[in-house]
């Protein structure tokens, strides 16, 4: 057997982002990228490499979201325990995200990161990016409430699907919803029924093709880690160290404080380690930057490793793939905040509440893709007086900080089902004795 089939897979990704920042880093500062022209035919193979991988990831992903909603939503109905998981899985979601924003407030509030801030407003409120953002900003700004949710129920399932990534992924999650619940009316003899097997058979081929995908992963990592560090360098930070600096800070504080109180006083396991048997998770989302296309292995993850029911994983994990993002919510609140503090404008604390409340929403409806904040993150900025342009002053570092904050809300979709599973017993058909806790002896 060769060295390398006796590594676990997190140790394989994790090589994969460790070189990947260390030749990208090497490569950043000894070949510049204007001066190098002989190493494009090197970064074009990373490139196709990392847009490879998440290709295939990505091509299952909403064969995989329907399939694992249906069946969920199917099984719980048929349980009768469909209410008790949802109602659980809504409660825990706006709990975290609003401990994430008020983290968030009090961080900057406290630091002040953007106080001292200098830059040129006119060269930023013309930079290509800001006005993609805002262009995009504006267009959600025009919608109605009445028109978000009348959004929420597809007109043609399939359209949507075919668009998921483009703004209409929660369209067909709530599809798959309906759906699901619906079959479980219609459907006596759940075994025997055509559908129910063509859905399994759906579900556990999107499987097998991201274990193929999975054999990619290091590269496919190491190519998108390289080109990212190549193209911006160890000083990407610059002047908005301390600005990263916090939300890293309040992202931590969020993964080791709150989440581990939440499993060991909801989810009774020992944290540690709970975050042990994730760090494949951790590592697959943070070199993504994409909680859709880490879907895959936090479900396989929550089945194999961390033995939560299947009907609880599957529709915790899907929905929480784009309901519940705790750390673009709590990103969210620093940004807004801190763009006002370099603009030396003061909220007051009605607008900070509304940052708040407008953050957990955000949150819930940002899509599950990189930068898929940025637009929203405008629109909230626009709510409470602070200038759009001010977008631009993050983007440098948006992209390691896109990174982070996935990892985060990917974390908290698994921290979340194991804290319903251990809330229904009843659901639950197995335990794991390495992490369950002696509750007894503590």
């Amino acid at each position: 057997m060769s060295f390398s089939k006796k590594l676990p897979q997190w140790a394989k990704l994790l090589i994969g982002f460790v070189l990947g920042l260390i030749f990208g880093l090497i490569a950043y500062y000894a070949f510049p990228q204007k001066t190098n022209s002989w190493m494009e035919p090197f970064v074009e193979v990373c490139k196709f490499a990392g847009m490879l991988f998440l290709r295939i990831i990505m091509a299952v992903v909403v064969p995989l979201i329907v399939s694992a909603l249906i069946l969920g939503v199917f099984e719980l109905a048929k349980g009768h325990g469909l209410g008790k998981v949802a109602g659980r899985s809504i409660g825990f979601t706006v709990l975290f995200s609003g401990l994430a924003v008020i983290i968030a407030l009090t961080l900057v509030n406290i630091l002040r990161p953007g106080n001292g801030v200098t830059f040129d407003k006119e060269a930023l409120a013309k930079n290509a990016g800001v006005i993609k953002i805002e262009q995009n900003a504006k267009v959600a700004s025009t919608k109605t409430w009445q028109d978000y949710i009348v959004d929420l129920i597809p007109q043609n399932p399939i359209d949507s699907a075919a668009n998921a990534f483009s703004g209409e992924i929660v369209a067909v999650m709530i599809f798959s919803l309906l759906f699901g619940y619906a079959l479980s009316l219609v459907i006596k003899n759940e075994e025997d029924h055509p559908i129910i097997k063509i859905l399994n058979a759906i579900f556990d081929a999107s499987l097998k093709v991201i274990e193929w995908a999975l054999k990619l992963a290091p590269f496919g990592i190491f190519g998108l880690v390289f080109n990212t560090t190549y193209s911006m360098g160890g000083g990407f930070l610059g002047n908005l160290a301390a600005y990263a600096g916090v939300v890293i800070a309040g992202l931590l504080i969020q993964q080791f404080i709150v989440y581990s109180s939440a499993l060991k006083i909801f989810g009774k396991v020992n944290p540690f380690a709970f975050m042990k048997k994730c760090r494949e998770v951790y590592i697959y989302a943070f070199s993504t930057a994409s909680s859709n296309a880490t879907l895959p292995v936090a479900l396989e993850t929550a089945d194999k490793k961390l033995n939560i029911p299947d009907k609880i994983s599957r529709f915790v994990l899907t929905i929480g793939a784009s309901a519940n993002q705790n750390g673009t919510a709590l990103f969210e609140g620093i940004t807004v905040l801190f763009v006002a503090q370099v603009y030396g404008i003061e909220l007051s604390l009605g607008n900070q509440l509304l940052v708040v409340l407008m953050s957990i929403l955000a949150g819930i409806g940002t899509a599950g893709v990189p930068g898929g904040s940025l637009p929203l993150i405008v629109v909230l900025m626009m709510q409470v007086g602070v200038p759009p342009e001010g977008i631009g002053l993050i983007l440098g570092v948006d992209r390691l900080l896109d990174m982070c904050r996935t990892t985060l809300n990917v974390s908290g979709d698994l921290v979340i089902a194991q804290c319903v599973s251990a809330g229904v017993p009843e659901i639950t058909n197995s335990n794991d004795a390495d992490i369950v806790m002696d509750v007894g002896a503590t």
